[in-house]
């Protein structure tokens, strides 16, 4: 016998995930949305109140408490709602650099941008399809809020895709139509990055025993963060051996506690990393060079 909505009590539920693909899928049976650059959030509204947990299921009610009000404008008794934290800059693109200190600093900046909805008024959602989901979820949705519902966007795959990389975005998710909700990874979602390449100078490395090799990168002067080295073992050699010729210079301003070799001018990699960021992120060198 179903439970009178207003007393169902409801458990934090491990979330679905993307795989990440190197090329978005095409065809009718998929819908694809912007990837935020946040914290999944999964927002639990039950007879014990409103919670906020994070991905891995850690309860951070007390850090998004002024989302909390906007939450109860969601007229339900009951749900589990999934979306991502955010926090946008000045030309509305997530931010997720600002994002920590938004958090503690200004959280009245803060969105959930909405994707998902896997309870509802004591009925379980995940095996109904994905399509079915999203609208039940959009017409909850009070306008003007920061609780946002995450459009899915026109067009295929691939041109959506390029505009989301144009635009400087982390990149998008697609996700069958169909597809019901089962925690884990799945192939019934897809996630694809934005990335670009850029030559920098290599001015130190790091190789720490049980840890990926990477090398630490500047452009023009300034610090840009590490890249991992993925070579096979031929062109790997390569590199250290042309790193052994420049080890010994000084560290850079600033980082003197960094556990790292640097390296005297000279040597450039071509690095492939995360778009739209200030710094290296999922960070890789494709190649290097003597200058």
């Amino acid at each position: 016998m179903r439970k009178r909505a207003g007393r169902v009590h409801l458990s934090f539920i491990r979330p679905m995930e993307p795989e990440l693909v190197e090329q978005p899928p095409n065809g009718d049976e998929w819908s694809h949305e912007v990837k935020f650059d946040g914290y999944r959030t999964q927002v639990v509204k039950d007879a014990e109140g409103i919670r906020f947990y994070t991905k891995t299921g850690i309860d951070w009610t007390a850090k998004y408490r002024p989302l909390a009000n906007e939450v109860l404008a969601i007229e339900c008794d009951s749900f589990i709602i999934e979306g991502e934290m955010i926090v946008t800059n000045a030309a509305g693109i997530s931010d997720f650099h600002a994002l920590r200190s938004a958090i503690t600093r200004r959280p009245q900046d803060l969105y959930l941008a909405a994707f998902d909805l896997l309870h509802l008024n004591g009925r379980d959602l995940r095996d109904t399809a994905l399509k079915d989901r999203r609208e039940i979820l959009q017409a909850l949705i009070p306008p003007g809020s920061h609780i946002q519902f995450s459009e899915a966007l026109p067009g295929t795959g691939d041109a959506i895709y390029h505009l989301a990389c144009e635009a400087n975005l982390e990149g998008i998710v697609s996700k069958r139509l169909d597809s019901v909700y089962r925690s884990g990874n799945t192939m019934n979602w897809r996630k694809v990055k934005c990335f670009t390449e850029q030559e920098m100078e290599i001015i130190g490395f790091k190789r720490e025993t049980g840890k990926p090799a990477m090398v630490l990168m500047a452009h023009k002067g300034r610090y840009m963060g590490g890249a991992f080295v993925t070579f096979k073992a031929d062109k790997r050699q390569a590199l250290w051996d042309s790193v052994k010729g420049k080890v010994g210079a000084a560290p850079p301003k600033g980082l003197a506690n960094e556990k790292a070799e640097w390296l005297r001018p000279g040597l450039v990699g071509r690095v492939k990393f995360l778009k739209g960021e200030d710094k290296l992120r999922h960070a890789s060198l494709r190649d290097f060079r003597e200058e």
